[in-house]
């Protein structure tokens, strides 16, 4: 709203912006989840505490073409806020209460979901929108200051005395070395070289090095499994599905000439989103992701066929019962599957997944919506769910007899 209200570009130009963005948080997301795995929570946040103030202090003094790498750089070291959530309730929670802290995660996204879109319309339409991008902003900021000060646990005490063990026996290994004559030194050096050089490959070896680098490569992404790519498509199709409602909320309402009602379904489909998180949450027993989403892209079709406001905010309770569980159950499956040294880069790739998901679906349902009518947005993500889930549950069934029969 910005670009389209203050910078008078159009909705295109502010797809665009908005597309960019979307971009950079897909990218760094996983970056970003990796660096909290590798350098500690504290360390990783710096980049984006910084950004977070600079950058959307700056955006809304610029012209629209400086303000598209802004937004990028703004998106690639975005607060990775949900992943080190997760992952952190992944830590702290076990057993039957991970499953009860991921949907209380879920229903309080969806909270997020349902007051920001909201008062950032009310702020640009009343004509604030430079402040508001700049609050917006320092109020991340402000958010990963508190983040990097209570600091919650992303690894296990157990792996953590593990890992100090391992310092304190390097640093102990080398002040020995240190404290030894000049020539035993020189020696535990040369021994060093040659440790490395032998694990490397001479220098002249390419296929080596190469050898070594795809190594590297296939232990960093051993935990990619096939399971783990099947939750990712869950997330990316639960982020389509749930974006393209959104979209075909918003012009049913306003083909139909409701535009002022538009906020009734919403309160009905993300209340009824917040009633199936806690019900979830209360359940003893893990639902499979894929069938969730299955049900909740299924119960989408039908709101296409409401004509008017009470009637789709009633419709949209089905599927909003559905939203906060399905994504419960995938960060749960995505924190069961994975490893805590990689949980981070892990939870940065869902999240990559459900907002690429989320960038797919809002121009699907357009497309349809254009050629169609309003019915033409929740029937084509609806029924691409669909077929995501039936693939995902078919390939599922081929694996399982693939093990049965080896």
């Amino acid at each position: 709203l910005h670009i389209v209200l203050t910078l008078k570009q159009g909705y295109a130009a502010a797809g665009a912006a908005a597309a960019v963005m979307t971009i950079g948080i897909a990218v760094g997301a996983p970056w970003r989840g990796r660096r909290v795995d590798t350098v500690g929570l504290r360390t990783a946040l710096i980049p984006s505490v910084i950004s977070e103030t600079v950058i959307w202090s700056v955006v809304p003094h610029v012209s629209y073409e400086w303000l598209l790498p802004l937004v990028f750089v703004g998106g690639l070291l975005t607060l990775p806020i949900f992943s080190v959530v997760r992952q952190s309730l992944g830590i702290l929670a076990g057993g039957g209460q991970r499953r009860t802290a991921f949907a209380l995660d879920a229903i309080t996204t969806e909270m997020v979901f349902m007051i920001g879109p909201a008062a950032g319309v009310i702020v640009a339409t009343s004509g604030y929108s430079v402040l508001g991008l700049t609050v917006v902003g320092l109020s991340t900021s402000l958010a990963g200051l508190f983040l990097m000060w209570f600091n919650p646990a992303t690894r296990s005490p157990v792996r953590t005395e593990e890992c100090d063990a391992d310092q304190q026996q390097h640093a102990a290994e080398a002040a020995v070395v240190s404290s030894a004559p000049a020539h035993v030194q020189e020696a535990a050096a040369d021994l060093a070289q040659a440790n490395v050089l032998r694990s490397q490959g001479t220098p002249g070896t390419q296929g080596n090095r190469a050898a070594g680098l795809g190594g590297r490569a296939v232990h960093n992404f051993a935990w990619f499994t096939a399971t783990v790519a099947a939750v990712f498509a869950v997330a990316a199709g639960a982020g389509m599905v749930l974006s393209g409602t959104d979209v075909g909320i918003v012009a049913a309402l306003e083909i139909g000439g409701h535009q002022g009602e538009i906020g009734v379904v919403f309160l009905f489909w993300c209340a009824a989103s917040v009633v199936g998180g806690l019900l979830y949450g209360a359940m003893h027993r893990a639902l499979s992701p894929v069938l969730l989403l299955l049900g909740m892209a299924a119960l989408t079709m039908p709101m296409g066929f409401a004509h008017d406001t009470w009637a789709l905010a009633l419709v949209s309770i089905l599927p909003g019962l559905l939203c906060a569980p399905v994504l419960s159950a995938a960060s749960e499956k995505v924190a069961e599957l994975v490893d805590e040294d990689r949980r981070g880069e892990a939870m940065g790739w869902y999240g990559s997944a459900l907002t690429a998901g989320v960038a797919f679906g809002a121009p699907l349902a357009g497309v349809f919506i254009d050629g169609m009518g309003p019915s033409g947005g929740f029937v084509s993500v609806g029924s691409a769910g669909v077929a995501l889930c039936l693939v995902g549950l078919v390939l599922q069934q081929r694996r399982r007899r693939q093990a049965t029969t080896v």
